[in-house]
């Protein structure tokens, strides 16, 4: 079937129109945050920084009332607890309740002024002695109500004494470590400073006698020797056979001549000694 001209160019229309309707696919535009930015611009969000660590807070100093306090809230707390009607009675219960109660006004009275005063000077051992002295007496006599109460007290009661017993020693031994380590620190200081002192002043007395000691003065550098003015070779005319001999050389040949020496040339022969001349008037010998 034949199509028209017109035909073919309606439907010619129509198709381009429907492609310019399409056209190109545009993207879609990025979406941004504000923390995150586009791809060609960095973020605008304010920036994080690190926090510095915290300066580290200095180490406690050790007290004696740190050390002491707890093993003695644990012996009052024992003593009081005490029933000294229900022991044997004897001299041994009327020993150790006359004990008991020396120890309980001890905790109240003398040992927290001497706790308080050795916590107020924690480097000082003048201030620590004193406290050391009073609880190894409280020790001892806290020591004889134990032993008497294995005697005469309840099992139960003999095990509470017990118990405060051994951590009031313990805590007596702490402090006498830590008064032991003070005083060996206290010591290396004090050594290390006297060393220290004594390589100060032997240094200031090395610059001093450095300074009054003259600068040496340096030597002159010697003169420069003059050389010796080189000798003349000898004439050729000295050396040849026919030259003059100098006045007073000894004749080498005749009556005058000198006998070589042993040392002299062996081989030369001595000349012919000449016969006399005969005498006028003496007749010759056939």
């Amino acid at each position: 079937m034949q199509i028209s001209h017109a035909a073919l160019m309606l439907t010619l229309v129509i198709s381009g129109g429907a492609a310019l309707g399409q056209g190109t696919p545009t993207a879609p535009a990025p979406t941004t945050t504000p923390a995150q930015g586009t791809a060609n611009q960095p973020a605008t969000g304010p920036a994080t920084t690190t926090p510095s660590p915290a300066p580290s807070a200095p180490p406690p100093v050790t007290t004696a009332s740190s050390m002491l306090k707890p093993s003695l809230a644990a012996v009052m707390d024992t003593l009081n607890g005490l029933k000294i009607d229900k022991w044997k009675k004897g001299s041994v219960r009327e020993e150790a309740e006359g004990h008991v109660e020396s120890l309980l006004k001890d905790l109240q009275t003398n040992l927290p002024l001497l706790i308080s005063g050795a916590d107020s000077a924690p480097g000082q051992l003048s201030a620590s002695i004193p406290l050391v002295k009073h609880l190894d007496a409280f020790y001892d006599v806290m020591l004889r109500v134990e032993e008497a109460s294995r005697v005469s007290a309840p099992g139960d009661q003999v095990s509470a004494l017990q118990q405060s017993l051994l951590q009031l020693n313990q805590a007596r031994l702490a402090l006498d470590d830590h008064l032991q380590d003070t005083a060996a620190a206290q010591e290396k200081r004090m050594v290390d400073l006297q060393a220290s002192e004594r390589a100060a002043r032997s240094e200031a007395q090395a610059r001093a006698v450095a300074a009054a000691q003259p600068v040496p003065c340096k030597p002159a550098p010697p003169p420069a020797k003059k050389k010796a003015p080189a000798r003349k070779p000898a004439s050729a005319a000295s050396t040849t056979p026919g030259a003059a001999k100098p006045a007073g050389a000894a004749p080498t040949s005749g009556p005058g001549a000198a006998k070589p020496t042993s040392g002299t040339n062996s081989q030369a022969k001595p000349a012919p000694a000449k016969p006399p001349a005969a005498t006028q008037g003496q007749p010759k010998t056939p």
